[in-house]
């Protein structure tokens, strides 16, 4: 009478183990850590991580270190010892990061760079979009709409390679006008953290300072954006003054829609996320990378110093503006219709897709 309550015992154990792994036998899993979550695209690409993460059919754990470079070494390490296959990595700060890459490595579990470079050898790839192309788009968006005159520099953070390269696509443009003198640079300031407070602020000793003759902002992604333009609108300047964003974010289409923003950039996470998880599996695997280019950190990095290449994949980006935007980022399910055109009086809305 035992035997058939001992089979489906067994029976049971089996199958919550199939789901759950057994010891020296556990399933992927894939650990995701993030700088911050203070941009609405980062909680956004973590969902969509997530999602296709545990359609592979692995289990996932995330963390968010609030822009703490400190903290997000610990978490790293952290994400490792709770069983981590492999780390997806939004660094807050790509010297920091280094160290506890490394240390991770060590153990034999591999990182991938996301969007913000990581500057060590010990990265297995690095994926992201083409930054210096972004920089091109914004700056000869903001000629073509502002034309000659006097522009303000406002860049993103320092500690992202990011911000350094779109820094070089923006000057790429600029530099032959400056050069001609149909541009003047009035104001050359990094924003830390990509913070739109500290935009504001920034933007608030610009105008004092220039008695609000600026012209332009070349403003790096939509967040210091908005803040330069909560200025310029008390200075109502809003909309008189060209300014560029990045990352084509809900409130940056938003204030494109209103006419406060000239341009922002599209950088589709939906076509990068795949990629990035189909990678993460394959590297705990064992299995090869396909599709990607090694480029040397030198390079990357703009350090002579650095030695050693990664392979990498960068996407190409595209320029949204009043006219693009409805095709590009409503069309697509990148940013709800309802979010783009809030408070926007029907009659200038366009259709709802």
């Amino acid at each position: 009478m035992k035997k058939p309550f001992i089979l489906m015992t067994i029976s049971a154990v089996l199958f919550v183990l199939s789901l759950t792994g057994c010891p020296g036998q556990r399933g992927i899993k894939i650990g995701l850590s993030f700088s911050d979550f203070a941009s609405d695209r980062w909680p956004r690409v973590e969902k969509d991580l997530k999602t296709l993460a545990v359609r592979a059919g692995a289990q996932v754990e995330s963390m968010v270190a609030n822009h703490d470079p400190k903290l997000q070494n610990e978490q790293i390490v952290s994400l490792a010892r709770q069983g981590a296959s492999a780390i997806i990595i939004v660094a807050e700060d790509g010297n920091s990061c280094v160290s506890a890459v490394e240390r991770v490595f060590e153990d034999g579990i591999p990182c991938i760079a996301y969007d913000r470079f990581i500057k060590s050898p010990k990265i297995a790839a690095y994926f992201s979009f083409d930054y210096r192309e972004a920089g091109r788009l914004q700056a000869g968006a903001l000629f073509k709409a502002a034309g000659k005159g006097r522009y303000a520099l406002l860049s993103g953070s320092r500690t992202d390679n990011t911000a350094i390269l779109m820094r070089l696509g923006q000057m790429d443009i600029l530099k032959s006008r400056i050069g001609k003198g149909d541009v003047k640079i009035v104001a050359d300031q990094w924003v830390d953290q990509w913070d739109a407070k500290r935009a504001e602020t920034i933007m608030v000793r610009i105008l004092s300072e220039r008695k609000n003759e600026v012209d332009a902002v070349v403003a790096s992604n939509d967040d210091t954006a908005l803040g330069a333009i909560r200025v310029l609108a008390a200075h109502e300047l809003a909309g008189k003054t060209a300014v560029s964003g990045g990352n084509a974010t809900g409130p940056g289409c938003n204030a494109l829609a209103k006419g406060d923003l000239t341009c922002t950039v599209l950088n589709d996470f939906r076509e990068i996320d795949p990629l990035v998880i189909d990678a993460a599996m394959k590297l705990v695997k064992k299995q090869p990378l396909t599709g990607l280019e090694d480029f040397k950190l030198s390079a990357l990095s703009l350090d002579n110093k650095l030695k050693g290449e990664i392979p990498c994949l960068f996407l190409p980006v595209k320029l949204v503006d009043k006219r693009t935007m409805y095709d590009l980022v409503v069309r697509t399910g990148f940013q709800s219709y309802d979010d783009v055109y809030k408070d926007i009086p029907e009659a200038q809305k366009p259709p709802a897709p």
